[in-house]
């Protein structure tokens, strides 16, 4: 899971990995066999039991450095990767970091063009509001309006979503699950955990080799406890 990769000086939420340390990430995981994909694409070749050495890249919020310093990045090691925009915000800023710096996003034209070169376009919801709690109603607008925006954006489907802020409930997953989408990302894994709830990694500028090793273990981790959970009937 990334965010915004740039040069900031002031990151208070840490969303920002430097582009110098982003190309020794997509590096490291080329050197141990990976390779980086969209969530589309991950979950495709799961069904076909083809998932070995894939690594699901994703970028919410949907920042315009993701065009100017990410994409020439993994284009170089043949990686692709999700990007999740918010439809009612294209070509404005990240109004909702309150502390941090003003980031400009993605605009309708990039969006576009990203898509028709084959990155995959997904949800984060109209305004990048919070979804856990809102009346059913509005869980509707969010999950179906901001899809047949970025559906009218790209010409295409879009089949991914992406929870704002990470925060899902019961009733988002519904909601989400009913307006369409093959899939959706939240971060922590949680009793929800599966297709509509995809648990993620966070990466960081202060990730390097041996933190990207922990990072990968402690997830492998929560993943097999969350089967066995579930298996329980926990």
């Amino acid at each position: 899971m990334y965010h915004s990769v740039a040069v900031e000086k002031e990151d208070p939420y840490r969303l920002t990995v430097s582009p110098e340390r982003f190309a020794e990430q997509v590096a490291w995981l080329h050197r141990r066999g990976r390779r980086g994909v969209s969530v589309r694409e991950l979950m495709h070749a799961r069904t076909l039991g083809r998932a070995d050495g894939l690594v699901g890249l994703t970028f919410d919020d949907g920042y315009a450095d993701f065009a100017r310093y990410a994409v020439p990045i993994l284009q170089a090691y043949g990686f692709t990767a999700t990007a999740y925009v918010v439809a009612d915000l294209l070509g404005q800023d990240n109004g909702w970091d309150a502390e941090g710096p003003r980031k400009k996003l993605l605009t309708v034209q990039e969006v576009t063009e990203l898509a028709a070169a084959g990155w995959e376009i997904g949800s984060h919801g109209l305004g990048h509001q919070a979804l856990p709690g809102l009346p059913a109603e509005a869980l509707e607008v969010q999950a179906r309006e901001s899809r047949r925006l970025l559906e009218e954006v790209v010409g295409g489907p879009v089949t991914g979503f992406c929870y704002p802020y990470g925060a899902v409930d019961l009733a988002a997953t519904l909601a989400v699950r009913d307006a369409g989408y093959d899939y959706a990302c939240a971060i922590a894994h949680s009793s929800l955990t599966g297709r509509f709830a995809l648990p993620r990694c966070y990466v960081g500028d202060r990730d390097g080799a041996w933190r990207l090793r922990a990072k990968q273990a402690r997830h492998r981790l929560r993943d097999t406890v969350t089967d066995l959970r579930r298996k329980a009937g926990r």
